[in-house]
Order: C-alpha cells, then sequence, then structure tokens
C-alpha cells in the first residue's frame, strides 16, 4: 500500500457528475493518485495505467470487473465500489485474488431508513388515508374514525422484516418512539435482536403480530414471494405493510386482491413492475400509498455515497481497518 495510491475511476460521466461535488474531487486528489479525472466506462482507455493501478473506483457504467480484466492489474488491492450492490459488477475472482472490496450500500441505507420511519409515523397516523379524505370532503370530520381507523403511534407494534443495513437502521432510529419492535431474520440470534433493540420472532408471529410490517430483505432465490396470499391475511385487520425493498418479496397478484378488499393499508415504493400499468387498481385505491421507488439516494442524498467511499479509502491510505467491505462469505445472501 503506497502513501498515494494510483488510482482510476470507472463510472458513466454522467453518473461521477451526480456524485461528486467539487470538495469532493479536492478531497479525492489529496488521498491518491488519480490516473483519470475524467471517468471512463472502457478498460482499454486505461490500457497504460493497468499494470500500475492499487484502487479503482467502480460506480453504474462502469465495465464488468472479470478475470481478465484484473489479471491486467496485478496490483490492484482495493476495489471501492461507488454504489450498493457489487453483484453484476465485480466477478468474485476479485476476492479469490486476495483484492479488498468495499461499497456505499451502508450510506444508501440511511435515505431508506428514513423514509421507512416516516412511512411508518404517516402509516400509523393514517395521514395517507386522511389526507385524501380531506380533499374530498374539505370539512373537519374529526375523529375521521371511519376514515383512519387505530390511528395513532402510541403503543403500537412495529415488525421488521430483514436485519439488513435498512433494517437495522431502522429498528435505531426507531428507539425515539414509544413502539415495540419485532425482528424476522434467519441470520440473526435472539441476544443479537436484543443489542438491536428488537424481538426476534418467526415470520407467522411477525405478522400476526404488528400493526405495522416493513420489509427489508435482499431479493434472493428464498425471499422472492416470501410475502403470499397466506402471509397477508395473517396480518392484522387495518394492518399497514411497507415495501421499500424489492417488488418481487411480496407476489403482487396476492397484494393486489388483498388491498382491493380494504383490510390492509399500504405504503408501497416499489412493485411488479415498475412502474405498474397505467390502469391498476392500486393507483385508485385509498387504501395504498404509491411512491416511484425514491427511497434510496435521491439528489444530494446521492453525496453521501462519495462521502462514504473517500472515508474508507482514507481509511485505507492510513492503514487502517476498513468499516464497509463485502465479504466473499456474504454474497449468497446479499442482493
Amino acid at each position: 500500500m503506497s502513501k498515494t495510491p494510483r488510482t482510476a475511476l470507472l463510472m458513466h460521466p454522467l453518473v461521477m457528475q451526480e456524485l461528486f461535488r467539487d470538495d469532493h474531487l479536492s478531497r479525492l486528489d489529496s488521498l491518491c493518485e488519480l490516473v483519470n479525472t475524467t471517468p471512463c466506462r472502457v478498460i482499454d482507455e486505461l490500457e497504460d495505467e493497468l499494470g500500475f493501478l492499487e484502487v479503482i473506483i467502480t460506480s453504474y457504467g462502469c465495465p464488468p470487473i472479470t478475470d481478465e480484466v484484473l489479471a491486467a492489474m496485478p496490483r490492484l488491492r482495493l476495489i471501492a465500489h461507488l454504489a450498493g450492490s457489487v453483484k453484476g459488477f465485480i466477478d468474485d475472482v476479485a476476492w479469490r485474488r486476495g483484492i479488498t472490496v468495499v461499497n456505499a450500500v451502508a450510506a444508501n441505507a440511511v435515505p431508506v431508513a428514513e423514509f421507512t420511519v416516516a412511512a411508518i409515523l404517516f402509516g400509523n397516523k393514517r395521514v395517507f388515508q386522511l389526507n385524501r379524505a380531506y380533499q374530498q370532503t374539505r370539512a373537519h370530520n374529526a375523529p375521521w374514525e371511519e376514515e383512519a381507523p387505530q390511528a395513532g403511534n402510541y403503543k403500537k407494534t412495529v415488525g421488521i422484516v430483514g436485519a439488513s443495513h435498512v433494517g437495522r437502521l431502522v429498528v435505531e432510529y426507531l428507539k425515539a418512539f414509544d413502539f415495540s419492535i419485532l425482528v424476522y431474520d434467519p441470520y440473526i440470534t435472539p441476544l443479537e435482536a436484543r443489542h438491536l433493540g428488537a424481538q426476534k420472532v418467526g415470520l407467522t408471529e411477525l405478522l400476526s403480530g404488528s400493526d405495522v410490517v416493513s420489509l427489508h430483505p435482499p431479493l434472493l432465490a428464498e425471499t422472492r414471494h416470501m410475502i403470499g396470499g397466506r402471509e397477508l391475511s395473517l396480518m392484522r385487520q387495518h394492518a399497514t405493510l411497507i415495501n421499500t425493498a424489492r417488488g418481487a418479496i411480496v407476489d403482487q397478484d396476492a397484494l393486489e386482491a388483498e388491498l382491493v378488499q380494504g383490510r390492509l393499508f399500504a405504503v408501497l415504493d416499489t412493485t411488479v413492475p415498475e412502474p405498474l400499468p397505467r390502469d391498476n387498481v392500486l393507483y385508485r385505491l385509498p387504501n395504498v400509498y404509491l411512491t416511484p421507488h425514491i427511497a434510496g439516494s435521491l439528489g444530494t442524498e446521492t453525496q453521501r455515497l462519495t462521502d462514504y467511499i473517500l472515508d474508507e479509502l482514507e481509511r485505507y491510505q492510513r492503514g487502517r481497518n476498513l468499516k464497509y467491505r463485502v465479504r466473499r462469505e456474504d454474497l449468497a445472501r446479499l442482493s
């Protein structure tokens, strides 16, 4: 590891414009010897530099980092992925070659968790339904019991499905409120759940015992349609389902059928497909609040990803432990 590692940017130029502020570029210049100030999307553009690169910073629009590409970079020690998932970008041969991989998934978890907490608070308060009702009646019809059954956040139970980066952060944020928190995740122990501030339970107990169910697992073969008709039927009358993860975690047909009945409320940032067809019934249901996959980093929030990656690069330069390593043994259960 050199004090100023030779570093290349591999991403779409438009992505860099969105993610980098001027101070980011100044900081990057102080942390490394940057071989290209304009990021490239084709490895051959760096042909003369490949043999000397110690670090590459990748993001959306980068070429696949394959075995062949890595063979041309014998000095490479760190891949800093300026985005969330590394799947589809970086071949697992990178780990076999002993290259360290870090990403910014923890940075992207922040706005998703913030969005989720807002959705929980508004969902329990029935803000979305009362907004529609008020617009229609243009009258103050308190206590709004018909439009807002069981409204309120005090002493409600929130169920978190998936102790992912986002799921854990949501639990952390919810500690400030008067909630009981349940968590379902086969990969954590009851003790770990208690340390988070939650109680580990089975999925059936979580669904039947929660006023709000918020989904945060990765989309894997075993989580696809993990919430189907049976699971939805277990949820309490007037409970709220929040999905800021992936639409395919829920059986879309079963969800639509349940929501048409009006028994549940839903806040859906992700669906299948995205966007939904223009005539889809969910656009019209008063118990459904739809957003166009905006929970993740948006606008200025994207720059947090760069802050996290530059912090990581500084730790690397100083020989400190890295915080956001992606470990090969975890790849199978990451999105």
